[in-house]
């Protein structure tokens, strides 16, 4: 029927209708619910055979059209609703009540209690075929896309060309080509050990030699001309060394001394050599009469250019100048720069200010202090000249390649706007990196000022920057860093990010809520700033927030593990916004410091303490005493020993890891990922195939990782604080770390290093390393401050050079490169990842080897395994009992290491963290074999486990022994 003209038809919020089946029929009231049926909808009867439908979410319907009856629900959070009941009406109030009004009366029913309907009942399958599925073999490996490349590559700023100065002149190209350029011109040599070793003899030991044999007379009557001898030695080095130049040319090795060329790789630190023979040679000759003839040349080329400067004949100048070294160009690791006696050569191509140079860069013998110090004021009032005249790249160019002053070129070019070419410069020559995170913020490219900040951790040092000279831009890059951390996972990261300015607060609320979900110290540091919030009950729940907090400070538990610590400290510097709360917290805080024996603040503790009683209740804080740290666990003694439960699990366990809220992630292969309670009760379950767990360093999420063959992962994102997978990519690549910072994922692809931004809806490179000549061996480890890799890579001699490389993160800055014995390199250049003993990379630099040794000569002596430690510091070995069958396990600079037991009934390991000459912990697995134990460190524990379905967690020191399960379908 439609509403009387003039009268708009009501409209509401229904969750769910009373069907007249008596009027409408049973086939009819079936094909509205049919109709109306959604998942979680619940279909009930009532004593007078009419049927109530309660559908999951309430749906907008007018009342002359609705299916049936339309329910109201009335309660906390409901519209309000007439005092007098209307006659025709039905409601569901909040405690679970049916309240019909009808006829002038009101029924109730519980609806709990009615009996269910199930509308599967309706369904008639006769005349159905049944058709029984059979596989047809195993499913495809899924298609991997390409990985977009988005390194960015180093900005390579051209200020000549931006500078206008004009091609190399006439004269100039008169100079440098020729003979006249020829000799003039030194390359610097670098030899390898035995082609140095030659020219050692002939230049030194031999004359040496000669000189010892004439001064004690034995050559005095031979009549052997020992003149003769000496000048043909060193004519055979010249020889020997021009030859050896030749072909170091011909190789594509060598550069020109005094020329500019495009960016060389950065040098290795240890492996740099400095070109000695031609600087021996270089001063040699300054000491004959030639040294007359070069001087007359240095002098004339520095009257001509000084000459040219004072006329401002600016073309000519800047093209015949030459570079002063500085700190960041020609210093060798001795700090002194090498000598050349050429003439400095005119510049040609494209002047480019690249960040890093290929060796040391030569200094002229004209580049003494005196003439230093002329052409650096020669050059510094030029540049004041051309920054008055307006010709602002040229005085940039300058500052940057002639002064090495790339500082005041940066500074100069943001004075009058060139804010692009002024970041570009600045990263190009690696200056700080809040410099170059504020420049490309202010020149609109954000993303890459993000990534910037990410990349070498500068966000808050930016930051803080910018809001010296632009507020609003640093309040803009604040909320820029916390969506930046919000899309990691990281939720107390975007919470630290925007928290000092206090308009922002509100806006992470959410991400509050989520990090109270995480449990566990996270939650403790998150509760506080969720009571801190002006307007807690418009943004949640203030009432069981606050109830939540009591229940930490006065619960039971380890104070670590169950966050009380951290929340007991959080409140000593954030306070509640209602003052009533913030002292009731405030003084259960105090008192839980007092019961644990202290905050866990270490230095801070005293402080953190009095900052509580100063605002809890006064009587309160007049009687309680000063916290007292309980004795620590003495040092010395047995590594403690712990024993996994005796039945293996129903489930296979191939990677686990304990969370900081106390419950455990576990990858159960095609049975998906489970996350654990202590005791083994299931809290999640994923379907995804997992083989990999990927933790992320804040523990809010972890990429499940799927082994479709060797070279073939499968990836899937979940965010634990929501417990939702999202499925992200298929990536070909051998090997991934096992941690990562939540945007960048470091994998092993391509024959080098990838890494990830997992955030992207695609995989895209953001950066790479090794590849090319330098392949990687085995897998990497990794920490949040530094990841290491087994490397090889060609040398001088004939055999490749295996190494252990580390770099230090998010920078990528290699900070040491650690040589390997020879004997470990046919076991390091093994493919096989399934390698008996294959050596692994701690993530400090070290490398680890496992050497199985046979039974000796006594027969009470099994058979026995050595672990050797390769690293800068002394080395370390550790002999267990009993023969590895597999190599160890690491994770960081956690190891462990499984052998048999006597008996062969089950599987020991022995663990630790670092080098050591004995086992932190032993683990014992009983009933199992095969595969070796596990090891996992994370949240500040560590967690083992194996195969057969055995979950094992300590502490770091293995002392406290945190979960023992083993997992089942329950």
């Amino acid at each position: 029927m439609n509403a009387p003209t003039g009268r708009v038809p009501r409209t509401m919020l229904a969750v769910g209708f009373v069907l007249d089946v008596p009027l409408i029929g049973v086939p009819e009231a079936a094909e509205r619910v049919l109709d109306l049926w959604r998942a979680d909808a619940r279909l009930c009867e009532l004593p007078d055979g009419r049927w109530l439908l309660l559908l999951p979410e309430p749906v907008r319907v007018r009342a002359d059209r609705a299916p049936g009856l339309p329910l109201e629900r009335t309660g906390p959070g409901a519209p309000p609703v007439a005092s007098t009941p209307v006659p025709g009406s039905a409601a569901v109030t909040a405690d679970g009540r049916l309240v019909l009004t009808a006829g002038g009366a009101t029924v109730t029913h519980v609806v709990g209690d009615l009996p269910g309907l199930d509308p599967a009942d309706w369904l008639d399958p006769t005349g159905l075929a049944l058709h029984r599925p059979r596989p047809l073999g195993a499913a495809p490996a899924p298609e991997a896309p390409p990985v977009e490349d988005a390194v960015p590559a180093v900005p390579r700023p051209d200020l000549r060309a931006a500078a206008g100065i004009l091609p190399t002149s006439e004269r100039a190209r008169r100079r440098t080509s020729g003979r006249a350029a020829r000799w003039r011109t030194v390359r610097p040599i670098s030899l390898a050990p035995h082609d140095a070793a030659v020219v050692v003899v002939l230049l030194v030991v031999v004359p040496l030699l000669m000189v010892v044999l004439l001064g004690l007379g034995l050559l005095r009557d031979s009549g052997f001309d020992p003149g003769g001898v000496v000048f043909a030695s060193v004519l055979a080095a010249l020889v020997y060394g021009l030859v050896y130049r030749r072909r170091a040319a011909r190789d594509g090795g060598g550069t020109t001394a005094g020329t500019s060329g495009p960016a060389a790789p950065a040098p290795v630190p240890h492996r740099g050599r400095r070109p000695w023979l031609g600087d021996l040679l270089a001063r040699f000759t300054l000491r004959t009469p030639a040294a007359h003839l070069l001087q007359r040349l240095h002098t004339r080329y520095l009257r001509d250019l000084t000459r040219a400067f004072e006329q401002q004949r600016w073309e000519e100048a800047l093209r015949d100048a030459l570079p002063l070294a500085g700190r960041e160009r020609g210093e060798t690791a001795a700090g002194r720069p090498w000598l050349s006696l050429a003439l400095p050569r005119r510049f040609t191509g494209r002047l480019r200010p690249t960040p890093h140079r290929g060796g040391p860069v030569a200094t002229n013998a004209i580049s003494g202090p005196t003439v230093h110090q002329h052409l650096a004021e020669l050059y510094r009032a030029a540049a004041e000249r051309l920054e008055r005249q307006g010709r602002f790249d040229k005085a940039a160019f300058v500052l940057a390649d002639l002064l090495a002053a790339p500082a005041e070129a940066v500074a100069l070019l943001e004075r009058h706007g060139r804010l692009t070419q002024a970041a570009e410069l600045a990263e190009g020559r690696e200056l700080d990196a809040d410099l170059v995170v504020r420049l490309w913020w202010r020149a609109g490219e954000r993303a890459r000022a993000v990534r910037t900040a990410h990349r070498r951790g500068a966000f808050a040092t930016a930051v803080e920057r910018l809001a010296a000279t632009d507020p609003q831009a640093a309040r803009d890059l604040r909320l820029a860093w916390a969506e930046h951390c919000r899309a990691a996972g990281d939720r107390l990261g975007a919470v630290e990010a925007v928290w000092p300015v206090e308009a922002l607060r509100p806006s992470v609320a959410a991400d509050l809520r989520d990090a109270v979900a995480l449990g566990g110290p996270t939650r403790g540091r998150a509760l506080p700033h969720l009571l801190a919030l002006p307007d807690l009950t418009a943004l949640g729940s203030g009432t069981a927030t606050l109830a939540l907090a009591r229940a930490v400070l006065d619960g039971d538990g380890d104070p670590n593990a169950t966050g009380r610590s951290v929340l007991a400290a959080t409140l000593a510097g954030v306070s509640a916004a209602d003052p009533a709360t913030d002292r009731e917290l405030a003084t259960a805080a105090a008192r839980a410091a007092v019961r644990d024996g202290g905050l866990g603040a270490g230095a801070a503790e005293h402080r953190l303490f009095d900052r509580l009683l100063g605002r809890a209740d006064p009587l309160t804080a007049a009687d309680l005493p000063r916290p007292r740290p309980r004795p620590a666990p003495r040092p010395g003694g047995a590594a403690p020993v712990h024993t996994a439960v005796d039945r293996p699990g129903t489930l296979p366990v191939l990677d686990a890891a304990l969370l900081a809220s106390g419950s455990l992630l576990v990858a159960c292969g095609q049975a998906g990922a489970r996350l654990l309670a202590p005791d083994g009760r299931t809290r999640a379950h994923w379907d995804t195939p997992t083989d990999r767990l990927v933790l992320a360093d804040h523990g809010g999420g972890a990429l499940l990782v799927t082994e479709h063959g060797p070279d073939l992962l499968g990836l899937a994102r979940l965010d634990l604080a929501t417990r939702t997978v999202r499925p992200w990519t298929t990536l070909r690549a051998r090997r991934s770390a096992p941690s990562y910072d939540g945007h960048r994922l470091i994998a092993a692809a391509d024959g080098g290093i990838l890494v990830l931004d997992t955030t992207a809806p695609r995989p895209v490179a953001v950066w790479r390393e090794l590849g090319g000549k330098e392949e990687l061996l085995g897998g990497i480890t990794r920490t949040a401050g530094g990841c290491a890799a087994i490397v090889r890579s060609p040398s001088t001699a004939r055999s490749p050079l295996t190494e252990v490389w580390r770099w230090d993160l998010p920078g990528w800055e290699l900070r040491a490169r650690l040589r390997v014995d020879d004997a470990l390199t046919d076991l390091l250049s093994r493919t096989d990842p399934a390698d008996a003993l294959e050596p692994v990379a701690l993530a400090g630099g070290g490398l680890l080897t496992a050497e199985a040794l046979p039974a000796g000569i006594d027969p009470d002596s099994g058979d026995r395994t050595v672990l050797r430690w390769t690293s800068g510091r002394p080395a370390a070995e550790l002999t267990v009992d009993g023969r590895a069958l597999l190599g160890p396990a690491a994770d960081g600079d956690h190891w462990a290491l499984t052998v048999p037991t006597p008996d062969g009934a089950g599987l020991r390991g022995y663990a630790g963290s670092g080098p050591c000459s004995a086992p932190g912990v032993s683990v014992l697995v009983p009933n199992a074999s095969g595969d070796r134990i596990g090891v996992r460190q994370h949240a500040g524990a560590v967690t083992y486990w194996h195969r057969s379905g055995r979950v094992l967690a300590t502490s770091a020191d293995g002392t406290a022994l945190l979960a023992n399960l083993r997992v089942t379908v329950r």
